[in-house]
């Protein structure tokens, strides 16, 4: 069973929490219809943070009868007060590091994003956040690149939602990943939320397997992840995860399902995606940012895996004013 966590921190947004719980609900009976046994698929937790030195515990289980599970994920939702960061937070911050260190992928919507930040897990990295809070967030974490352009910033095991009502985007990019694009279409369609411009960002989105318990080989996920698969030597991973090549390399396929390079090829892609989706910058460009110096190799791997080649994905995903 899957099991997602929203965290209820001091001053969160319960009617979000109460609206992801009802997303989540709505999944859930749609993924049993597909399922013959109609056992639940998708169980929802809340962790209640009731004072700021303590960590958070669980206070409601949807599937209180079914046996305990592993967490995928855990969402920090909006907040109406004031972004709650600092020593204020350290509890609930390091309760989160302890948790993604596990392999659980972490969410944040608007004001959430403060708490996210604060773990110190996504410094260098994209985040995004509400537009009236993009330029504190960016003087709190100078080491972030804040990009309050975009509504959702999906880096793997770190997604981040902008606006207030983005909560919705947040969930249903969690239903894609973990339940498949049919499902969230159909939960899209019950609660009337109109997915078109969600799609081309959900569909061959590369979601890595995060919770195979590998501590060493999810450092090095991380660590790829972190730094946009830049440096992709055998020598260079099998350090970062501490282990003997030969040793790396057979840990690391049992947990991810792929070889290092088919994982990095995904990871360069999925950022390629982006940057042609949201920018002008030339496809020998693109390339070169993701990390390849021979462009037809680029487009080899980008063809084979998202089935389009790249100036065909650009013409019809790209955002209006992107380069053709």
């Amino acid at each position: 069973m899957i099991e997602i966590g929203l965290v209820i921190y001091p001053g969160a947004q319960l009617a979000a929490v109460l609206g992801l719980t009802d997303l989540f609900g709505v999944t859930n009976r749609i993924a049993m219809s597909h399922q013959k046994a109609g056992a639940p698929v998708l169980r929802v937790t809340h962790w209640r943070q009731d004072r700021a030195s303590e960590a958070p515990t669980c206070v409601l289980d949807t599937c209180p009868d079914e046996s305990a599970g592993k967490l995928s994920a855990l969402i920090l939702p909006p907040s109406l007060d004031e972004p709650v960061g600092g020593d204020e937070a350290a509890a609930l911050t390091a309760w989160l590091r302890d948790h993604h260190a596990k392999g659980v992928a972490l969410g944040s919507v608007c004001a959430g994003a403060f708490v996210l930040a604060g773990t110190g897990l996504i410094s260098g990295r994209r985040i995004t956040t509400h537009w009236s809070y993009a330029d504190l967030l960016q003087q709190r974490f100078p080491e972030l690149s804040v990009d309050a352009d975009q509504l959702i910033i999906d880096d793997g095991d770190i997604i981040t939602a902008g606006g207030l009502m983005a909560w919705t985007d947040l969930g249903l990019r969690l239903v894609d990943r973990l339940l498949g694009p049919t499902v969230m279409i159909e939960t899209a369609r019950v609660l009337l939320v109109d997915p078109p411009g969600r799609e081309q960002r959900y569909y061959s989105v590369f979601s890595p397997r995060l919770t195979h318990g590998d501590a060493a080989v999810l450092k090095v996920q991380h660590w790829l992840q972190a730094t946009q698969a830049s440096d992709v030597a055998l020598s260079t991973l099998a350090a970062q995860a501490g282990l003997q090549e030969r040793t790396f390399l057979r840990r690391f396929q049992k947990a991810t399902g792929m070889t290092t390079t088919e994982y990095c090829q995904r990871l360069r892609v999925g950022r390629a995606r982006e940057l042609l989706q949201f920018s002008n910058t030339s496809i020998d460009r693109v390339a070169w940012e993701v990390g390849y110096s021979d462009p037809g190799a680029f487009r080899k791997v980008f063809t084979r895996i998202v089935g389009l080649s790249p100036g065909d994905y650009r013409r019809r995903f790209g955002a209006k004013g992107a380069g053709k």
